[in-house]
């Protein structure tokens, strides 16, 4: 059994309707290019025939974890959450002390991070440091080139 993972409803949406296009539309493509190389002749010397069987196993990998991923999603109630500390989908501002630049953040799931439109994992090392500090706090994270310093500046939802 999986990990529980917290989801928006956005982003679960955006899981299953991938989920749905591996299954309904590359999963008869790869069986199709499977059926198509089969009917070519010899299998033992047939490239199109062992590239697309290893594409069809690189594809139910996938889908098989992203089944299990599916299965233990969990919608967020977002409005329940307390907003003194961060969380998870906690929009959090923060200043790094050492340059003083400002960032804000929303922290969620792993396969909701987009680092370009501000969306940070939580388990990413800044993600997993913030987590359960309160505005004021000064988060002291280890990243590959050493600790960097962030203040909590606000939280919301």
């Amino acid at each position: 059994m999986g990990n529980v993972s917290y989801y928006s409803e956005e982003g679960l949406k955006k899981l299953k309707e991938e989920l749905t296009h591996l299954e309904q539309v590359e999963r008869p493509r790869v069986s199709q290019e499977i059926a198509d190389a089969r009917d070519k002749g010899d299998l033992s010397e047939n490239a199109e025939y062992h590239a697309a069987k290893e594409e069809q196993s690189l594809l139910e990998t996938k889908i098989a974890k992203l089944k299990n991923v599916v299965a233990n999603a969990r919608i967020l109630d977002e409005s329940q959450l307390d907003t003194s500390k961060v969380l998870i989908h906690s929009i959090v501002k923060i200043k790094n002390t050492a340059n003083n630049m400002e960032f804000t953040y929303t922290l969620v799931a792993d396969s909701e991070s987009d680092i370009k439109n501000g969306k940070l994992s939580v388990n990413s090392p800044i993600g997993k440091g913030l987590l359960g500090n309160k505005v004021g706090d000064v988060a002291e994270i280890k990243v590959p080139n050493g600790i960097m310093k962030f203040e909590i500046l606000e939280i919301s939802r």
